[in-house]
């Protein structure tokens, strides 16, 4: 296992464990089958183990898993406030107290704002008193670092970025979301700032391996270097030295056994001319797929009515690449959950981006296409829900 640094020094893995999708039986975890999975994966070096609150059973199972086999100290646990159900100060107490007592410890290493969306809801939880609580939560050790997990575009990552002073990061990364979410330029601006960058969804969710059109395979099968699909998603991460540790969610020890020996033979730089331009082609035949040619630069940013004009398109083309649930799902994360909504819907067709768009994009007829793709009843239903209890 190869590490790489924190803000302070310390080793992190260059693979961490993504502890959402452990496999369940019966509606709940199946603690054996994860125990086997956790333990491969220490035993290979793996010492970032990150979960959240709203995993259901997944804090418990870490926990259970980490005590019975006595390697709490040995690990470092990343774990996530819900402050989109903190109402009061005294909230964030009641939260990381019982998520001490599913994780069977007292102290947590890496402690983020779970899908902090924009610096509005910051500030309303700066307004509760967070800063304070926090600081006396590092002074007493149990929080050794406070970072925050995004899902959004990247003009709104830097400005959180800025917001606070943060000891790291994690955002949503992968070949395929080069230039949308936190994207690249996000990556590089936390990186010079000294945040340490955690990456989530490498594989998109499994489909940058099991959802790849056959052009797409056919490219990677017939390039001269041999890589397996996720290989090349992971190499084409810790290829960049900004990125510090990505999380897979893996529940088979066939998944841990590859990843442990594709992170312990990985270098920075390693992937050259040839290889960024297979990967391209990759992409092309993936966006082949896809309804607009949005290269998520950018330029058409930012918009007057506060529309999140890439990542409306991002989810758009999901919806034909990889199906209608993910796409609804990107969306709703993207535009919906902060306190202003960024949603197609906010445009009124003014047709400042379209003067900027190097692709010539009619910007304003495809937003109108996406709205009626994207905000139906089930988008709407879960707008008024985030404004009835005001989550964000």
């Amino acid at each position: 296992m190869q590490y790489r640094k924190d803000k302070y020094g310390n080793d992190i893995s260059i693979l961490g464990y993504g502890c959402m999708r452990f496999s369940r039986a019966g509606g709940k975890v199946d603690m054996e089958k994860a125990q086997r999975e956790i333990l491969a994966a220490f035993q290979n070096g793996v010492n970032y183990y990150d979960t959240a609150y709203v995993y259901p059973g997944s804090e418990a199972a870490l926990g259970e898993i980490l005590e019975r086999n006595q390697i709490r100290t040995q690990v470092k646990i990343a774990t996530k406030l819900p402050h989109y159900l903190v109402k009061t100060a005294d909230s964030c107490e009641k939260y990381f107290a019982e998520q001490c007592r599913r994780l069977r410890t007292d102290y947590v290493d890496y402690y983020l704002m779970h899908m902090l969306t924009d610096v509005q809801t910051w500030e309303r939880l700066k307004g509760l008193g967070i800063l304070e609580w926090l600081a006396g939560k590092k002074k007493s050790g149990q929080i050794r670092q406070v970072g925050f997990s995004y899902h959004g575009n990247s003009d709104m990552f830097i400005q959180l970025v800025d917001a606070y002073d943060w000891d790291f990061a994690q955002i949503q990364y992968n070949y395929m979301d080069e230039h949308s979410q936190a994207g690249r330029r996000g990556l590089q601006y936390a990186a010079k700032k000294g945040l340490p960058v955690i990456i989530m969804e490498p594989l998109r969710g499994g489909k940058l391996v099991n959802n790849l059109p056959r052009e797409a395979e056919n490219i990677l099968a017939d390039y001269p270097t041999k890589h397996t699909p996720a290989g090349w998603a992971l190499r084409w991460l810790w290829n960049q030295p900004e990125v510090t540790c990505v999380l897979s969610g893996m529940n088979s020890l066939q998944m841990v056994e590859e990843n442990v020996a594709t992170a312990s033979a990985v270098s920075v730089g390693e992937l050259g001319p040839g290889e960024e331009a297979m990967l391209q082609e990759v992409v092309k035949a993936i966006n082949a797929r896809m309804k607009v040619g949005c290269t998520g630069c950018g330029y058409c940013m930012p918009c007057p009515r506060g529309v999140d004009i890439p990542g409306t398109f991002a989810a758009y083309n999901r919806r034909y690449s990889e199906g209608k649930r993910a796409a609804l799902v990107e969306y709703f994360m993207c535009t919906a959950m902060r306190r202003t909504s960024s949603g197609a819907s906010n445009c009124v067709e003014c047709g400042k981006c379209e003067q900027h768009c190097p692709q010539h994009i009619g910007i304003r007829q495809e937003l109108k296409a996406a709205r009626k793709q994207l905000e139906g009843p089930l988008y709407k239903a879960g707008r008024k829900i985030v404004k009835l209890f005001r989550l964000y």
